[in-house]
């Protein structure tokens, strides 16, 4: 028997579970539950597509056994796909996602806070370790003879080990800690299955020998007898009226689909009828999935044909900015063999995907027009993925543009485009924002403080995507949309008085030029700028300095820097000192400073740090001196 290290992701997982989530420890039968249920879904949808497969037995069931007289252990079985030792090293010894590990190095900073961890990345089954001071696995996979035991104590590894098993599936067995031993009750059993399984479409039995006393004194003899009955309703949920289902229903519905310990924020559950049959039931976490952000997000929709599961790992069944939806899609039209490379060009597949973005906008803007509270808890977790959308749903890109929110300088919280048009002065040119860095550092940039002096609203846009995709709005109602780090904006707040000055300080902008030579794009006068010395902008088509290190770390054209446009403060002292020097080198070293103080306002690291405090100390020697 050889034994195996786990991956250091499942032992940080292990040990997360077990010491923090101990309070939740019941849902592991939820957890094991919903694994069998898979396994039966897989193989049903197999003995019906694939020849090799169709003369195999299937008779689905889950089987939840205990030892009623000793509470020692409990066990879960089902008749479904089953497993070879392969698929035990790979799904039980390893969690296969990138990103995993640095994500549960964060939680275990947090871990308390973390109720939603279990699942998150498709490792309900440990739960197990939460009741269980061993655990035993053992399964045989639909079509293959020979049968594998994993066992693991939930410490650093576990074993493999060829095994024995009549038919194919798997049977779980927790070897339970004292305080698991409650769990070995046939009345908790039943009351955990009818709270958290009672929707899973296969029979659940529970199955054991009942152990009860009879007689008197030294009369009284020991009596077994062996009880097996059904303890769940045995129908899909999402294919029941609403008129039957109560909102616990669907939030336990969702957990056990989900594997999150917190109900969903909202739900949405449609049954299209017509020329095209289906049903979708669809939820919104609470929380954003970890893995949102990964290229190798696990997709949170399981797709059904006829109730016959066919996939829960189609990234197609929903565009990409929806990734966060979890649920369920059941359509009546489409074939039970329908192959994945098919399923993206199917006609059926299609226009129930094109519905269902379509109803899942329409019940965000519902939300955002009739619970502000709501939607305000919905945007603050998915803003970010909408905005993607911009990018890339054409089709739909009216109604994104009506439902992202962005923050402000004047109003607390989240602002839509509407309410800032609403709330614009009459003769405000455009709807002005500042785009890239994050949020403290938009807030303080110089660039706003013109906009506070004339009581004009600009939008903070902290998202690294801001750049790319708020461009593409263009305009909005009518109004355009500038950034105000951009140089297309200073013209909408210059007037006569300040058009007079750049022709007075046209040579002061001739020698910090001449000083800085290819380092600047341009030199200009700014009429925005009042208690800092000067600022860098971009031309229009320009992508902003943050944006430019942004692409640079991902690889592209790394030494192709756009050069940015210097702002300088014609009332500030040290443009003032610029005016009145000769000294070319004097000019140089203030020029210099200007320019790199500029960068690291907006929150970019010089390149040369040591030449920029070199210049600074010879400036302010040069003035303590005189």
């Amino acid at each position: 028997m050889a034994q195996k290290k786990f991956k250091t992701e499942v032992s940080q997982l292990l040990n997360l579970i077990v010491h923090s989530l101990y309070s939740h420890r019941e849902i592991f039968l939820r957890e094991l539950i919903s694994n069998a249920s898979d396994a039966i879904d897989k193989l049903r949808y197999l003995t019906l597509t694939e020849d090799a497969c169709k003369d195999l037995s299937f008779d689905p069931s889950i089987t939840i056994s205990f030892d009623d007289e000793n509470q020692s252990y409990l066990t879960v079985s089902d008749n479904g796909i089953g497993m070879n030792d392969k698929d035990l090293e790979e799904q039980l010894g390893t969690i296969a996602r990138s990103g995993t590990k640095k994500f549960l190095e964060q939680m275990e900073q947090e871990s308390k806070k973390q109720a939603n961890l279990i699942g998150q990345f498709g490792v309900g089954f440990y739960s197990s370790f939460m009741v269980a001071e061993k655990v035993e696995v053992l399964t045989k996979k639909a079509g293959e003879d020979q049968a594998w035991l994993w066992t693991s104590s939930g410490k650093n590894a576990y074993s493999i080990e060829p095994a024995q098993k009549d038919s194919h599936g798997t049977s779980i067995t927790l070897h339970l800690t004292d305080d698991g031993k409650e769990f070995a009750s046939s009345w908790q059993i039943e009351q955990l299955v009818k709270k958290y399984s009672d929707h899973i479409a296969f029979p659940i039995y529970l199955d054991y020998e009942a152990v009860s006393w009879e007689g008197e004194g030294d009369k009284r003899k020991q009596k077994k007898e062996h009880t097996r009955r059904q303890i769940n309703t045995a129908a899909a949920l999402w294919k029941r009226p609403k008129s039957e289902l109560t909102e616990e229903d669907y939030h336990e519905f969702y957990k056990s689909l989900s594997h999150d310990t917190e109900d969903p924020l909202f739900y949405l559950h449609t049954a299209a009828e017509g020329t095209i049959e289906y049903t979708t039931l669809f939820y919104i976490p609470k929380q954003a999935p970890p893995d949102m952000y990964y290229a190798d997000y696990k997709p949170g929709v399981k797709l059904y044909v006829r109730r016959v599961f066919i996939t829960d790992d189609e990234k197609e069944l929903l565009p990409p900015y929806l990734r966060f939806v979890r649920g369920v899609i059941d359509s009546e039209d489409l074939p039970l063999n329908i192959s994945r490379e098919i399923l993206q060009q199917n006609r059926v597949m299609q226009n129930i995907r094109n519905a269902s973005v379509k109803k899942l906008l329409s019940e965000f803007k519902k939300i955002s027009e009739n619970n502000p509270g709501l939607y305000e808890q919905f945007i603050t977790q998915y803003n970010r993925p909408l905005k993607e959308g911009l990018y890339s749903d054409f089709a739909n890109r009216e109604q994104l543009i009506e439902l992202i929110r962005f923050k402000s300088s004047q109003q607390e919280g989240f602002t839509s485009l509407a309410s800032y048009v609403e709330r614009m002065q009459e003769d405000q040119k455009a709807i002005y924002y500042v785009a890239g860095g994050n949020e403290e550092t938009l807030r303080k940039s110089p660039l706003l403080d013109a906009y506070r002096k004339k009581g004009i609203e600009v939008l903070i846009m902290d998202d690294d995507i801001d750049d790319i995709v708020i461009p593409m709005i263009g305009n909005y109602q009518e109004k355009e949309l500038k950034a105000i780090n951009k140089s297309g904006a200073a013209d909408d707040l210059k007037n006569d008085q300040d058009k007079e000055k750049e022709k007075d300080l046209a040579p002061v902008v001739e020698k910090i030029k001449k000083a800085l030579k290819d380092k600047v794009k341009d030199v200009k006068i700014s009429s925005r700028l009042t208690s800092a010395p000067a600022c860098i902008v971009v031309d229009e088509q320009d992508p902003t300095v943050q944006m430019q290190q942004l692409l640079r770390a991902m690889g592209q054209n790394p030494d192709d820097q756009i050069i940015p446009i210097l702002e300088i403060n014609p009332d500030h002292p040290l443009v003032k000192q610029v005016q009145t020097a000769d000294d070319e080198g004097y000019i140089e070293n203030i020029s210099s400073i200007l320019l790199d103080q500029a960068y690291l306002v907006e929150g970019v690291m010089i390149k040369q740090p040591v030449d920029f405090v070199t210049r600074l100390n010879d400036v302010l020697a040069k003035h303590l001196n005189s």
